[in-house]
């Protein structure tokens, strides 16, 4: 695991290899070459991008630039507020709350409370950021990643939409990488697998193994192996009181 302490940019790194870091700060000099935007990031931001692309330099600072560019656009206060994404978060599709085994965050995300019909694209795309940010803002020191549970249950054609399935697959891998530990996907209907076939190429080849699907006579057990008890929502037979809004997010364990 990743210790956070006592790191500032192109500082002392007392954490993982060397030859990585050696590899992060020329990273950070090819970046900043080309976008000074860059010295705001700190160096574990730039070892995700670069464990993105393989540490493949060029890659990873094509990847970075794009980030960079992309950043003040998207949060052009800094922030997403919640006001920006008001019809998104009233409708109760995601609850950022708990914490796995490993220290991670967990979304938990239910599919059938999205309708397409009901949602425009930039707020979507807000939304996913704002999410984003907030589970990001809940890791405990020295952990990069989330875990998240995407709840199938009752999801049928109505709640169908690849269009936003692939602008917040997009926004993760392009913009947060390195970022997503697990997702488990559970009661998923069969009609869901359409969409899946669809959606599963444009998934990058190291965040295709972090989805799990979860059939329902394992879902306890495998749940339960990764979730401590106080920390599963109740409707999973845990203790945990989801409430189903972001203001959620604050929790800490």
């Amino acid at each position: 695991m990743d210790s956070q302490q006592g790191v500032t940019n192109g500082g002392h790194h007392n954490d993982g290899d060397a030859a990585e870091w050696k590899q992060v700060a020329e990273l950070r000099a090819v970046t900043e070459a080309q976008d000074p935007a860059c010295k705001e990031e700190d160096d574990y931001m730039l070892r995700r991008f670069l464990r993105a692309r393989d540490h493949n330099i060029g890659k990873a600072s094509a990847m970075l630039l794009k980030y960079l560019k992309w950043k003040p656009a998207a949060k052009p206060h800094g922030r997403i507020s919640e006001s920006e994404v008001a019809h998104e978060v009233s409708q109760g599709k995601l609850c950022l709350q708990g914490y796995d085994r490993q220290g991670r965050p967990m979304i938990y995300g239910f599919g059938a409370r999205h309708h397409p019909s009901n949602r425009d694209l930039d707020e979507f795309k807000r939304f996913v950021v704002y999410v984003l940010d907030a589970t990001v803002a809940r890791l405990p020191p020295g952990q990069e990643k989330f875990a998240a549970v995407a709840d199938l249950k009752g999801w049928g054609y109505s709640n169908c939409d690849i269009r936003a399935y692939l602008a917040a697959l997009d926004i993760m891998q392009n913009y947060y990488p390195e970022r997503l530990g697990r997702v488990f996907l559970v009661h998923v209907p069969y009609v869901f697998m359409a969409a899946w076939k669809i959606v599963y190429p444009f998934i990058d080849d190291n965040t295709k193994k972090k989805f799990v699907f979860v059939s329902d006579k394992d879902l306890d057990k495998t749940l339960r192996e990764a979730i401590d008890d106080a920390q599963l929502p109740e409707v999973y037979g845990g203790e945990l009181n989801l409430i189903t809004s972001p203001a959620s997010k604050t929790d800490r364990h």
